[in-house]
């Protein structure tokens, strides 16, 4: 069965500093035509740092559109030209101070696709060495030392909604019971 919507036209009605947004005219495989809103965003990263101790590096910050500060694991936007991985290295130092000698890939998801072609690219940070953190300026973030344990709780008891938290920590708890990742 065809599900394959192709574009018959669109516009850009928004460009941001970090997102753009088109408005589109598509054909749907029945033959209808339908208008679709899509947030283009140049994907970004989200990385677990866990220390040997067991503990998860987090971050609080104030999330503007639902108007209350949140716990999660830390994460960024891609810059141009930059691979996940150094984006992943640079978001940890850049929130937490923390660089890792190990960095496990646990896959990418499709956080609202819906309405948005971002792509997270989730990471495992382990052996982990503190430095001091530098986020953006317009960043203001509170770094936590949380039990594994106690996330995993959180995110089951519906206290951590985080979208990208709840992907990596569940990923990183299955990556770290199996001990492999299996990817095709």
């Amino acid at each position: 069965m065809n599900l394959e919507e192709k574009t018959v036209s669109g516009e850009t009605v928004f460009r941001g500093r970090i997102v753009e947004i088109r408005h589109d005219k598509v054909l749907l495989a029945n033959g209808r035509e339908a208008y679709r809103e899509v947030v283009k965003h140049p994907g970004g990263v989200t990385i677990l740092p866990l220390t040997a101790e067991g503990d998860v590096i987090m971050v609080r910050q104030y999330r503007y559109p639902f108007e209350e500060v949140l716990l999660e694991v830390p994460a960024g936007k891609l810059d141009p030209g930059e691979t996940p991985l150094d984006c992943a290295r640079r978001e940890l130092h850049e929130e937490t101070g923390y660089g890792a000698e190990k960095m496990t890939f646990l896959g990418a998801i499709y956080p609202s696709p819906g309405f948005c072609d971002e792509v997270l690219y989730l990471y495992l940070a382990q052996e982990l060495q503190k430095g001091v953190a530098c986020p953006d300026d317009d960043e203001i973030l509170a770094v936590e030392r949380v039990p594994f344990s106690d996330l995993i709780h959180w995110i089951m008891e519906d206290k951590v909604r985080d979208a990208k938290t709840v992907a990596a920590a569940l990923k990183s708890k299955l990556y770290l019971e199996s001990g492999k990742i299996r990817m095709s």
